[in-house]
């Protein structure tokens, strides 16, 4: 059990109290930065700009932590270990703000974080935080890297990821392509959505949101997709309730679309909670036919069928187990489309959770790539002859992606990738970026810089008949 370190000084009040707050049990409890963040903000009841200023410190902070710690490194004694964890919290934050929010005034950012300080502590770490803050604002914010770095060190400061990380890109990507990565994960990320076609059309939700005030247009990438701008929450709003879209990633649009399941068809969602990819198979479904959707945790279960009863979606049913051991509980055999949508790396989603950039090893991807191949091992049992293997991620490992896909096809002689089987409204928008390798292989690796959507792995394979 993960021990819980407090913080001192009772509830956190106004943004800047949140934000550290959350930026401390994310270090220190190794806590999701989104879900501690909601519950945090749920707490404090804080307006819409405030919660909006305690959301931008949280992401930007996490995001920039190593540029952050760079820079501080050189004006803090024994930074960071030996400095307890608010105060870090505290300084990385508010030189956070000093450097990338220009909109806030410096002076109103230092005289919080005394303030804040010397609540949460005593008079002398009000005193360390105010010399360290006015020494930042005097001799500039940005101070410029050493001469001679080599290229990965260089990235990883300039844009904020671990070197371990940044020379597995370039030893896979190149220089150029690792650049712009790093640089897609530190921007916000896209609001998008998926219309659900049983109940309405796309130009029919942008129009009413045009109406609404609300800035959103057709997704490049996805046909049943929209992108927002100054959205809001779009869970909050009647369409959502309604069930006339559901919050998605647009590359995660794709894996259904890949799939491509047709009405009456039986198919199987291996792990599928919180259900987005199930409903809208049942979406592609038409309704018509059974969709089987497995999770190992029975309360995201519960998150499913949510989800298919906004919808309204009769066509999913829902079961919970270690997927590892569906081949032990269904017919063999028994599903034209089966999608496996693997535990992963999340490598992908950077942009949406940045601490997993600090939090992941080189390990845990090997850890990861060898349960995936058994999962894929165990879910080909389940698949028709003649029917589809839809595996996905969101991650850009190769070991946890093509990699897989190589060693599962060598173990596995009835299944052959299918490059035929996708459709060319999924491969169109890339292959206009001049990214797609000809011939299509009917694998498919979406990088975050492509489209300003998650980083995706797609493979679609196909057993034969007999």
């Amino acid at each position: 059990m993960t021990k819980t370190i407090r913080m001192p000084g009772g509830k956190p009040q106004g943004a800047r109290e949140v934000a550290m707050s959350v930026l401390h049990n994310v270090e220190t409890r190794g806590a999701y930065s989104g879900l501690e963040l909601n519950q945090a903000l749920q707490a404090a009841g804080l307006s819409r700009p405030d919660a909006g200023l305690a959301t931008e410190l949280v992401y930007g902070t996490i995001q920039r932590l190593n540029t952050i710690d760079y820079a501080l490194q050189s004006r803090v004694k024994g930074w960071p270990k030996k400095i307890e964890p608010w105060v870090r919290a505290l300084l990385r934050m508010s030189y956070y703000q000093l450097r990338w929010l220009t909109r806030v005034p410096a002076h109103a950012v230092v005289d919080e974080a005394v303030t804040i300080a010397k609540k949460r502590g005593h008079g002398g770490i009000g005193g360390l935080v105010n010399g360290v803050l006015r020494a930042v604002q005097r001799e500039g914010f940005a101070g410029s890297l050493p001469q001679g770095l080599k290229t990965a060190e260089r990235i990883s400061l300039e844009h904020s990821h671990p070197l371990w990380l940044v020379e597995r890109w370039l030893a896979e990507f190149g220089e150029a392509a690792t650049e712009r990565m790093c640089a897609a994960n530190n921007e916000p990320p896209h609001v998008s959505a998926r219309i659900n076609p049983l109940k309405t059309t796309r130009d029919e939700i942008l129009a009413k949101m045009a109406e609404a005030g609300i800035e959103a247009a057709p997704s490049r990438l996805a046909s049943e997709g929209i992108v927002a701008v100054r959205s809001g929450n779009l869970v909050h709003t009647e369409w959502y309730k309604q069930g006339c879209f559901t919050v998605q990633d647009e590359s995660s649009m794709l894996v259904a679309s890949v799939a491509d399941p047709r009405p009456g068809m039986k198919v199987l969602d291996c792990c599928a909670a919180p259900g987005g990819k199930t409903t809208h198979l049942a979406e592609k479904m038409k309704d018509e036919g059974i969709v089987v959707a497995n999770d190992v945790h029975p309360h995201k279960e519960e998150l499913i069928k949510q989800q298919a009863e906004r919808l309204d979606l009769a066509s999913v049913r829902t079961m919970t187990g270690d997927a590892l051991g569906l081949a032990d509980k269904l017919t063999p055999e028994s599903f034209d489309v089966v999608l496996l949508d693997a535990p992963c790396s999340g490598l992908g989603v950077i942009r949406r959770k940045p601490e997993i950039k600090w939090n992941k090893t080189a390990a845990d991807i090997a850890a990861l790539a060898e349960l995936q191949v058994r999962l894929l091992d165990r879910a080909q049992a389940l698949v028709k002859p003649g029917g589809t293997l839809v595996y996905s991620t969101c991650t850009i490992a190769s070991e946890e992606n093509g990699d897989a896909i190589r060693l599962f096809l060598e173990r596995h002689p009835a299944f052959s990738l299918d490059p035929e089987g996708w459709p060319e409204e999924t491969l169109k928008p890339v292959r206009e970026t001049g990214r797609l390798t000809e011939p299509f292989s009917g694998m498919l690796q979406l990088l975050p810089d492509m489209f300003g959507s998650d980083g995706f792995f797609i493979a679609r394979l196909r057993k034969q008949n007999g």
